[in-house]
C-alpha cells in the first residue's frame, strides 16, 4: 500500500517531487507509525464490512479501525463480535484482496485472545488493537493479553492505547497517569505504535462539545491535556511515542458563527473556487485548520470518523519542497558540528542542532507522505484526490 497510491501515475508524478513509498503490515514500525495517516474508524457490526473495507481501501485509506467499543450499543458487542470474525474470515479467502492497516478496538483484555482464537489463519490480516481508556493499571492487562495471544498466532500484533480517562484530565491526578501510562508503554515499546488522544472523552467529563468553528486547541482544557501528553510521551529524544491527533466530529453543518477559515487566494489561483465552497459546506475548513495545529504541536494522523476527513490529513502530512530543502540541507553530513545557516527558500534561519530532531521528522513523514513538487500545495493534492 502506499499514500496516494488511488490516483493515477501521471498524476502522482505532477503532484510530487518524491512520490510516497509503498509499505506493508510487514514494514518496520517506525515507518508503520507514520504511516498511519488518517485512521478511519467503522462500527465493527456493519452488515457490509468486508466490502467497506475493500471500498475505502480503494479510495485511499491506509489504515482503519473495526470498533467493539463505543461506536456500538452494549447489547450488541456478541454480534459484533460475531460479524467481525466472519467477514475477515471472507476477506481472508480473497487473495486478490488489498487491504489497509486493521485494528480492532476492543472492550475487555480477554476480548484479545478469544478473537485472535476465532479468527484461526485469518488473524493475519490483523496488524493489531485499540486498548481503550488506558491507564497503567486498567492498560496492563491489555498489553498482557496482546502478548499472549501475538505468542499463540505467531502473528506480530501492535497495540494503540487510547488515552482518555478522567484521571489524565483531572490536573491533580494527570503526572501520576502519565508516569504510569509510561511505564507501562515503555515495558512494551516494541508493540506500541501509536498512542491515540480521546478528545470526545475528555470533553464529556466537564460536559463540554466543541463546535465546528472551533478546534481542539481553542477548549483550553483539552488543549492542556494535549500539550502535557506530548511534553511526556512524545519526546524526540528516543524515549517518545507517536501521538495521533484527535477525531474531528463534523462533517456537514447548516449553520455557522464565524467566518470561514480558509483562504481565498489559494484556491483562486488553481481556479479551484468550488472546492473551497464545497470544503467549507462541509466544515473541512476547521479540520483543515486542526490538522495543521495537530502538526504544529507534535501530532501525526488523526482519529477519523467519516471518509471525507480521509484525504483532508493526508494531503496535509505531504511534505511541503520547501521543508524537504531544509530537512536536507540541515542533516548533510558536513553540518554535524552544527552552525547556522540561510535556507535554499531565503527567507528562514536553519539552525541545525536545535532543528536536527524536527529535520529527521520531516524526513520521515515524506518518507511515506511523499514530497509534493515545488509549485505544488494543499489545495492541488486535495483537488487531485478526490473521487471523479
Amino acid at each position: 500500500m502506499r499514500h496516494f497510491g488511488h490516483i493515477a501515475p501521471e498524476v502522482r508524478k505532477r503532484l510530487f517531487h518524491r512520490e510516497p513509498c509503498t509499505f506493508t503490515a510487514e514494514s518496520p514500525a517506525r515507518l508503520l507509525s507514520a504511516a498511519l495517516g488518517a485512521t478511519l474508524y467503522s462500527p465493527a457490526t456493519r452488515p457490509s464490512l468486508a466490502d467497506d473495507i475493500l471500498k475505502q481501501a480503494s479510495r485511499g485509506v491506509v489504515s482503519m479501525v473495526l470498533c467493539l467499543e463505543d461506536s456500538i450499543d452494549d447489547a450488541d458487542v456478541p454480534a459484533g463480535e460475531e460479524n467481525l470474525v466472519r467477514h475477515l474470515t471472507d476477506l481472508a479467502e480473497r487473495p486478490e484482496a488489498d487491504l489497509p492497516l486493521l485494528f480492532v478496538r476492543v472492550r475487555t483484555p480477554g476480548q484479545i485472545p478469544d478473537l485472535v482464537r476465532r479468527l484461526g489463519p485469518a488473524v493475519r490480516l490483523l496488524s493489531g488493537f485499540v486498548l481503550p481508556k488506558f491507564t497503567e493499571e486498567r492498560g496492563t492487562p491489555f498489553l498482557e493479553a496482546l502478548s499472549r495471544a501475538e505468542t499463540a498466532s505467531g502473528r506480530r500484533l501492535f497495540a494503540m492505547p487510547v488515552l482518555e480517562s478522567p484521571e489524565l484530565l483531572y490536573r491533580e491526578t494527570r503526572v501520576q497517569t502519565l508516569e504510569g501510562i509510561f511505564r507501562a508503554v515503555d515495558k512494551y515499546r516494541d508493540r506500541v505504535l501509536a498512542l491515540r488522544l480521546g478528545v470526545t472523552d475528555f470533553c464529556s467529563s466537564y460536559g463540554l462539545r466543541r463546535a465546528p468553528d472551533m478546534t481542539a486547541y481553542d477548549v483550553q482544557i483539552v488543549a492542556s491535556v494535549i500539550a502535557d501528553v506530548v511534553n511526556m510521551l512524545g519526546r524526540a529524544d528516543g524515549t517518545g511515542f507517536t501521538v495521533t491527533g484527535p477525531v474531528w466530529e463534523y462533517f456537514r453543518i447548516q449553520e455557522r458563527m464565524f467566518k470561514p477559515q480558509l483562504r481565498q487566494s489559494p484556491f483562486l489561483e488553481v481556479q479551484a473556487v468550488e472546492l473551497r465552497q464545497k470544503l467549507i459546506e462541509h466544515a473541512m475548513d476547521g479540520l483543515l485548520r486542526e490538522i495543521s495545529l495537530d502538526h504544529a504541536n507534535g501530532l501525526l494522523g488523526k482519529t477519523c470518523i467519516h471518509p471525507s476527513h480521509v484525504l483532508p490529513v493526508h494531503a496535509l502530512s505531504v511534505v511541503s519542497h520547501e521543508e524537504f530543502s531544509d530537512a536536507q540541507d540541515i542533516l548533510r553530513p558536513e553540518r554535524n558540528g552544527g552552525g547556522v545557516l540561510r535556507s535554499a527558500y531565503t527567507n528562514k534561519m536553519n539552525e541545525v542542532k536545535p532543528h536536527r530532531a524536527w529535520a529527521e521528522r520531516t524526513l520521515l513523514r515524506a518518507e511515506v507522505f511523499g514530497v509534493a513538487n515545488e509549485d505544488i500545495g494543499f489545495v492541488e493534492l486535495l483537488a487531485a484526490g478526490l473521487p471523479d
